[in-house]
């Protein structure tokens, strides 16, 4: 049986915020947390204050699932989608609604304390929803994750990714990308919250097929893995409600330590992602500033998508597309089985 360390003494971090300074409680501070590198507790909550300006902009007012990791890298992670036990009296939550109907009070950070307290908790991830508090069921932000399969990796993604810029120019939305901290690429832009996360979804759908039409060796839509392919699926789904993307400037639970990095679309073909890390961040967030500061200017429509969708589904066949499935069935979804399976159900109904 392995020795168990010995905790080390609790720690206390003064943090100035909106409201004047907070004092946060860094418990067991030298707990490693990334053994391969030797990153402790303490150098994960302090790179989380180097980055909380930035954070905070990304985070501010969302209903947000904290990605845990208690027993650092080599433990078993878990998602709090609710306000965790002991949390500040000045934690202003959300309410949110699950696809099922039931609703949780989530954390929605309002200032870098929060952000540190959760840090403390062991987590890494942060994954707001694309909502704020003002209205919690309608998104103001549209995402799509470029998520390279087997046989492909972020260089892949990156040409990908050049397509996916020049759609969203042609449907008036303006994009702005980030590395996921592992092969893939997120892209982000702002919308104005008129729309439903159906909607939502149905405009990502439609944006992602013009994507695979026009690279279709290279990006699918394909929800089937067995029908992917080498090629790099345009997650649709994480769109849905209650699916969550890594934050810009989240620490990925990899032993890397590799970070959700924002660039911009000029450094993305160029860039490693390997070379954003919870070490290596802080100091070019000082020397470059925030690629997405001025994000919250360019606010878009989604009636060009939408349009896109409806002629999708009028003159091509081509409508809504499977849930996961976690999900109850949802209005104009196709059956949720997987081709091979029902080509083998058709097969054997068919004697």
């Amino acid at each position: 049986m392995a020795a168990v360390s010995p905790r080390s003494p609790a720690e206390e971090l003064v943090v100035p915020g909106p409201h004047g300074e907070r004092t946060v409680r860094l418990s067991n501070p030298d707990k490693i947390y990334f053994p391969a590198l030797g990153i402790t507790k303490r150098e994960v909550v302090h790179y989380y204050l180097a980055v909380a300006e930035p954070l905070l902009r990304v985070l501010l007012d969302r209903p947000t699932n904290l990605k845990r990791f208690p027993d650092g890298v080599d433990g078993e992670p878990f998602f709090a989608k609710r306000v965790p036990k002991g949390a500040p009296s000045y934690l202003e939550p959300v309410t949110v609604t699950f696809p099922s109907g039931r609703t949780a009070d989530s954390v929605a950070p309002t200032e870098p304390a929060i952000i540190a307290w959760a840090a403390n908790l062991g987590t890494l991830d942060f994954h707001p929803w694309p909502v704020r508090r003002a209205d919690p069921d309608r998104p103001d932000e549209l995402r799509i994750d470029l998520d390279p399969q087997p046989g492909t990796g972020f260089a892949e993604a990156g040409e990908v990714a050049a397509v996916l810029r020049e759609v969203l120019d042609e449907v008036g939305l303006v994009g702005w990308p980030k590395t996921s901290g592992g092969r893939g690429i997120h892209v982000f832009a702002r919308i104005r919250p008129e729309w439903s996360f159906i909607e939502v979804r149905r405009a990502v759908i439609a944006i992602a097929r013009r994507v695979a039409d026009r690279l279709p060796a290279l990006a699918t839509v394909d929800w089937w893995k067995e029908e992917r392919g080498q090629r790099v699926f345009l997650d649709y789904n994480q769109a849905a409600r209650d699916r969550t993307i890594a934050s810009a400037w989240s620490v990925r639970g990899l032993p890397a330590a590799t970070v959700s990095m924002p660039v911009t679309w000029e450094d993305l073909a160029d860039v490693d992602p390997a070379d954003f890390t919870l070490r290596t961040v802080p100091a070019l967030l000082a020397e470059r500033g925030d690629p997405h500061r001025t994000m919250d200017a360019a606010v878009g429509d989604l009636s060009a998508a939408l349009d896109w969708f409806a002629a999708d589904e009028r003159d091509r066949g081509l409508g809504e597309l499977p849930y996961p499935p976690e999900y109850p069935k949802m209005p104009g979804e196709p059956t949720r089985v997987q081709p091979s399976r029902a080509r083998r159900t058709t097969s054997g109904n068919s004697g």
